[in-house]
């Protein structure tokens, strides 16, 4: 008998009695599921719900759905991009399928980004290939953004939240059945001819499960509101992954295997882009329940190759450019637990181990006088270990009052060997000759034992009311490149740093860890009736001792400067609001709901007084959705203010204000749907925020100016099940 994933979800083989009980007393002692109590506005958030455990999070979390991300990937492959919507959280610009994302004024390596509870390192001296490049929307089961406060489960190692990436968790079929369904989605966007899809499959019995999921896309250079071609910015990968899982009387156990291949993508704020990449990755995971609680374990590992050099619009050609390869291997364990104390209190310990090493390589180029007769050696066997341990304690006092307290050790090794210049005779290597000599003299050994804690008090004042307040500390150890990057030549320093600002970079062997202190308070207001509404507001406050920024070193030649990283003292302050009411809801009118989020962050940096770089100005998203019968329709204004804050020492381009109008609209039936939709309906010619220089631009015609946002889009998607 065959049974359609999109009828119903087929119910596990029972379990046995031992599983029933400690499901059945982890039901009473977790803290309410918000959609269960009056926190929560009943339907009214349609794509952006609080999670389903708040304490895996906080009360100004926010959760995107699988539904929603399939919606919003007809007019976007960008994962991090996608997450723009959410309060609190912007990203910025990269490639067209690798954004960085921004928590709160605090981005890339200071967010923790897991998929499935695994953390995906980067492995590249310009972070061309960050962690949710290896995702893609369409193949996601939800994402949860955890800003600010984060529980130290959640945790560690960062200072700037946590998202979660989750992937579908295995189905079984009823005993004696069989299960299998799928679905297959391809869209086209008109604006750099985008086109691509993705395909799942699932076939599974009562004991054994495996699944599919394969997707694939390409794009030319997009266009800005203007007309104009923004140069490098055309893309190409293809994901696939392969999961098997079996459950029986020792718990569930899964496999997943999966590729990546990515031919090229442009990055229009850096001098080079990427040529080749490609990971491969494995993971084993066991979960089980048990009178006293649950256990979840996994264990992974991931090889990641990756090159650059520059492509057509950088002046690429045949005779080899400028090549640049990083070998990335990474390999660890994650373990947890949740242990039943009381039906009051559930205590919550983890360890896990993760192992970075890298190589990071330019080989010569023949008969290049500057690139040559060697190897530039920038990591040379480059490793960073971290091991973390952690104990939390969760207590339901009654229904009015619930606690969280958690504390977290993290200890980073580091450590790499000595380095080359391309040569250590020509006058043009003369730089970078001395900076090899005076780095392969000093100790590369970095020890740090890092110390997180977290304590959250939530209240739940009345049917309307919650009130949540925190504060976290947390702790962040400098990456590979922030320490190791030794290169003091203009050219070697320019290919160092993922902030697209044009300028070269050198790392610094006495950086500190960052220590950032966080404060924060929630309010969320829920009214019920004929027109139920909510309305959430989270102000916050972060001051961070160690923030690793930048002091000049010198000027280059091309007008942009050398800069090193070191440490400050930062803090960051903001509010970030999200709201919804329902309109209508009637068999004839269908249901109306408006939904609109806020967010104002506000980085400076306390030695100088200036603003941090990539901070996002005060902007705003405003959407009236309505569904009726097959019907799911959008009509979304993104509103941005002016960026008057910009960091002087990276000379941080300003921006205008502007405002976007996006429309879209699905229409389902049976096992079917279609989508339209037009992104920037008007054409609006804007400049990127956080977009940084247009160095694409400059190399193809002569002109900088800050990477301009996409233009008008009209985007069409298909999609079925079965």
């Amino acid at each position: 008998m065959s049974i359609s994933l999109n009828a119903r979800r087929c119910a596990p083989r029972a379990l046995p009695r031992r599983h029933l009980i400690a499901a059945a007393v982890a039901a009473f002692t977790t803290l309410p599921a918000h959609a269960q109590n009056s926190t929560e506005l009943p339907d009214v958030a349609i794509d952006s719900q609080r999670p389903a455990t708040p304490l895996d999070g906080t009360l100004s979390s926010d959760t995107k759905s699988a539904d929603a991300l399939r919606r919003d990937s007809v007019g976007s492959s960008d994962t991090a991009g996608l997450l723009d919507d959410l309060p609190g959280v912007a990203s910025f610009g990269a490639g067209g399928v690798s954004s960085l994302p921004t928590l709160r004024g605090l981005s890339d390596d200071r967010v923790k980004i897991a998929v499935d509870g695994v953390q995906i390192a980067d492995g590249c001296p310009n972070h061309m290939n960050p962690p949710l490049s290896y995702t893609d929307p369409q193949t996601i089961k939800q994402i949860t953004v955890m800003a600010g406060i984060t529980p130290v489960s959640a945790g560690g190692d960062s200072i700037g939240g946590t998202i979660a990436v989750e992937t579908a968790d295995p189905r079984f079929a009823v005993s004696g059945q069989t299960l299998f369904g799928g679905s297959a989605d391809a869209f086209y966007r008109s604006n750099g001819d985008g086109v691509g899809g993705a395909i799942t499959a699932v076939l599974a019995n009562d004991r054994w499960h495996a699944d599919y999921a394969g997707s694939a896309v390409r794009s030319r250079n997009y266009e800005a509101g203007d007309g104009s071609t923004v140069h490098s910015t055309e893309y190409e990968k293809f994901d696939q992954t392969l999961n098997l899982a079996t459950q029986n009387d020792y718990g569930l156990f899964e496999l997943q295997g999966g590729v990546q291949h990515a031919p090229y993508e442009g990055f229009p704020n850096q001098y080079m882009d990427m040529t080749f990449n490609r990971s491969v990755h494995t993971n084993g995971r066991w979960r089980d329940i048990f009178g006293w609680g649950s256990v979840d374990a996994s264990a992974y590992y991931r090889n990641i190759q990756h090159k650059m050099n520059f492509l057509k619009d950088k002046g690429g050609t045949d005779d080899g450019g400028m090549p640049m390869n990083t070998n990335v291997r990474t390999a660890g364990y994650v373990v947890k637990a949740d242990i039943l104390l009381s039906a009051r209190n559930t205590l919550r310990v983890g360890n896990e181990l993760q192992r970075i090493s890298m190589n990071d390589y330019w080989p010569p180029v023949d008969g290049s006088m500057m690139m040559g007769p060697d190897t530039f050696v920038n990591v040379n066997g480059g490793h960073r270990t971290r091991l973390g341990t952690y104990a939390e304690l969760q207590s339901k006092w009654n229904p009015q009052w619930t606690t969280l307290f958690g504390v977290r050790n993290d200890t980073v090794w580091m450590n790499t060997g000595d380095v080359q210049p391309y040569s250590t005779t020509s006058t043009m290597s003369a730089a970078d000759a001395a900076a090899a000599e005076t780095f392969n003299a000093q100790s590369h050994k970095k020890h740090d034992i890092n110390v997180d804690a977290t304590a959250l008090l939530r209240y739940q004042a009345s049917e309307m009311a919650t009130i949540e307040f925190g504060y976290a500390h947390k702790t962040r150890s400098p990456n590979l490149y922030e320490r190791y990057a030794w290169g003091r030549g203009s050219m070697s320093s320019r290919m160092i740093g993922w902030f697209g600002d044009g300028n070269g970079y050198v790392g610094n062997l006495d950086l500190d860890p960052e220590q950032a202190d966080t404060v924060s308070a929630t309010l969320q207001l829920d009214g019920h009736g004929k027109m139920p509404w909510s309305l959430r507001m989270t102000p916050y406050y972060t001051y961070v001792h160690d923030y690793i920024d930048v002091q000049k070193l010198a000027d280059l030649s091309n007008g942009f400067s050398q800069l090193q990283f070191t440490n400050v003292d930062a803090e960051l302050y903001g509010l970030d609001m999200k709201g919804a009411l329902r309109l209508t809801d009637s068999s004839s009118l269908g249901r109306t709901e408006l939904q609109a989020t806020a967010s104002w962050t506000r980085g400076k940096n306390r030695d100088d007084g200036g603003s941090l770089y990539h901070q996002m100005p005060l902007n705003a998203t405003l959407a009236l959705h309505h569904e009726l019968g097959g019907w799911h329709s959008q009509v979304e204004l993104q509103m941005v203010d002016a960026k008057h804050d910009a960091d002087a020492t990276r000379v941080e381009p300003k921006t205008g204000g502007y405002t976007l109008l996006n429309l879209a609209t699905r229409y389902a039936w049976q096992h079917y749907h279609v989508d339209v939709g037009v992104d920037n309906a008007f054409d609006k010619q804007y400049a990127l925020p956080l977009g940084g220089q247009s160095i694409g631009d400059f190399d193809a015609t002569g002109v900088l100016r800050p990477v301009p946002g996409r233009g008008r889009s009209f985007n069409v998607g298909l999609g079925l099940t079965f």
